[in-house]
């Protein structure tokens, strides 16, 4: 299977930060295919004269009628925003695990074709603030929703659906309590999207009953439900109720890549006519470290239980890269004394056992030998830490 790889870096312009580059790589991992449309328009740089190999935009050569926006996905823990992100760019961009609060920062992806530019965000699930790390994750959240040109809001089809009973909250996310626990804000949030287009995706289709078969008809009401089963076309009527604003409603499984063909019809629909904002090769805003930082943290989630791996930080101390080998070195930072004992483990099994599953997660990342040396300090406090967050970069 061929998709997008990142490899390289290329600068945009003197001062501007740098970027992927999208290139091609082989993988055994179950991942969404572009359309052989995309995959054409993607295939070489002289298919898009707009963009320079200074990495700058020739806004002349731009096509008329091409379209170009922010599309934020947003929604609530665990809804599979990350793994619906990485199906639609074609790429693992964001790390996504079965565990609540795995996304903490907000990553971007970005597609690219001779007739559009979609600029995804993945952001963190919608939560109550405990931590100054919560409330750094939220005010990405709503950096996000300010910026968008459509919002891409994510629910689990297999939850129960808000009632229709909902009442308005003043500002929505902004002043909503315990919203984890309550839908409303949900919903608030996106009535009140006075400036963005709303395309709903319920996605994990495949737990509900009757399951999701393929997009529907050309009529507005199959193609909200985009399945033939009743539940679904019942679960797609109520959030065109709860939302009546929403551009439609889409019935997608994000694991199977199911859907996400109508899906990606909708937002492209939605998208606003205006140049690129990108290179045409340029896949995502984050540097080489934050994956790593990524992968290693993503091991965490997927070894260790209760609150350890929300209690870690990964901080990337070294980076060094040759043709034939890539050396990390990874410090993982705790809260407690005894969070480090248990990510050490007995004599050592444990980090030696994380090592492993992130340093094989890294190479297929980055698609070359990795040597990865972890260590474990313990900082106090960190999540209540601005000068901590912002040496993790948060708040950046």
């Amino acid at each position: 299977m061929i998709v997008p790889r990142l490899l390289g870096m290329l600068a945009l312009g003197k001062n501007a930060q740098a970027f992927w580059v999208s290139q091609t790589r082989h993988s055994s991992a179950p991942r969404y295919i572009p359309t052989p449309s995309q995959l054409a328009a993607a295939s070489t740089a002289d298919e898009f004269p707009w963009s320079l190999p200074d990495g700058t935009i020739d806004a002349s050569q731009v096509p008329k009628g091409f379209q170009s926006g922010f599309v934020s996905i947003v929604g609530f823990p665990n809804v599979g925003k990350s793994t619906l992100m990485n199906a639609l760019v074609g790429d693992r961009l964001s790390i996504a695990t079965n565990k609540e609060q795995t996304t903490r920062h907000r990553v971007m992806g970005v597609v690219t074709t001779q007739s559009y530019q979609l600029i995804y965000s993945d952001t963190p699930g919608i939560l109550d603030p405990q931590y100054k790390l919560h409330e750094e994750m939220m005010a990405s959240v709503r950096l996000a929703l300010g910026d968008a040109d459509v919002l891409l809001a994510v629910v689990d089809a297999s939850a129960p659906p808000p009632p229709m009973s909902v009442e308005l909250t003043p500002k929505g996310l902004e002043s909503t309590p315990r919203a984890a626990e309550n839908e409303d804000v949900m919903v608030t949030t996106l009535r009140q999207a006075t400036n963005q287009r709303v395309v709903i995706a319920l996605n994990k289709m495949d737990l509900l009953e009757g399951g999701l078969e393929g997009p529907g008809g050309d009529g507005a009401e199959s193609r909200d439900a985009a399945a033939d089963g009743e539940a679904a076309k019942a679960l797609a009527a109520r959030w065109r109720q709860l939302v009546p604003s929403a551009e439609s409603v889409v019935c997608v499984c994000a694991q199977s890549g199911q859907g996400l063909d109508a899906l990606l019809a909708e937002m492209v629909a939605a998208l606003p006519e205006a140049p690129p904002c990108f290179s045409a090769d340029v896949l995502t805003d984050k540097p080489e470290r934050f994956f790593a930082s990524e992968m290693v943290r993503e091991a965490i989630f997927e070894q260790f239980g209760q609150e350890v791996p929300y209690s870690c930080e990964v901080a990337i101390k070294s980076f060094k890269q040759s043709p034939k080998i890539l050396k990390i070195e990874a410090h993982i930072n705790v809260d407690r004394d005894s969070q480090k004992g248990i990510l050490i483990g007995k004599k050592g099994a444990a980090i030696k056992k994380l090592g492993i599953a992130a340093r094989e997660s890294l190479e297929r990342f980055f698609n070359k030998k990795v040597h990865l040396e972890l260590s474990v300090q313990v900082k106090k406090g960190w999540r209540q830490s601005e000068l901590d967050l912002k040496s993790f970069g948060y708040g950046a």
